[in-house]
């Protein structure tokens, strides 16, 4: 069976030694960086480096035609975490349910990604879903998530987010008093 290009450079990646590997990634990257296709091309491939790097190299061009395969991929448990960051970085309004979906599960990098890409696209339909990850028992999903609400910047998440005055980590403590600023006083959000 005859390969297309792509398939032959993948091929190569993943019959060189270490070295020349490093060389022909470097290659790809350079050839097809920006070829959205080739890169939800690349969601399917075996190989999860090659996932991995699709996923951000399709939030680094920051292409709206790539949504539908990144949503696809917040179904791979192996690049979820990063087809979810790669979402927020697109921040494209038709992802808003697929991460909200995301939000439950049992996967703390996914809950955490996704949570900080609702509030990237600042959708006030995801309070109330980012709202109850302020009770994770993950820090760092807190603390994304009290940054989110600020971002999203609803004040229906003001009393939740008082509540986390008392939070026993102090980033997620300042998280919540940051947004709560944000949201009470409308401050500008970067």
């Amino acid at each position: 069976m005859t390969k297309t290009p792509v398939e032959q450079d993948i091929h190569a990646v993943h019959e060189e030694t270490p070295y020349q590997t490093e060389q022909i990634e470097a290659e790809m990257k350079a050839k097809y960086y920006k070829d959205v296709t080739v890169l939800v091309y690349l969601l399917k491939s075996p190989s999860q480096i090659d996932r991995e790097k699709a996923c951000d190299y399709l939030g680094e061009i920051g292409n709206p035609d790539a949504v539908p395969a990144l949503i696809e991929a917040l179904g791979d448990p192996t690049i979820s975490w990063l087809a979810a960051e790669s979402l927020g970085k697109i921040r494209d309004p038709q992802a808003v349910g697929s991460l909200i979906a995301v939000l439950g599960s049992d996967e703390k990098w996914l809950r955490r990604n996704a949570a900080e890409a609702l509030g990237k696209l600042r959708d006030p339909s995801a309070v109330e879903p980012i709202i109850r990850l302020l009770d994770d028992k993950k820090h760092d999903v807190r603390e994304v998530s009290a940054r989110a609400l600020g971002l999203i910047g609803d004040n229906r998440a003001v009393p939740t987010l008082q509540g986390l005055a008392n939070d026993p980590d102090s980033k997620v403590r300042d998280a919540a008093l940051v947004s709560i600023k944000m949201i009470t006083q409308k401050r500008p959000v970067p």
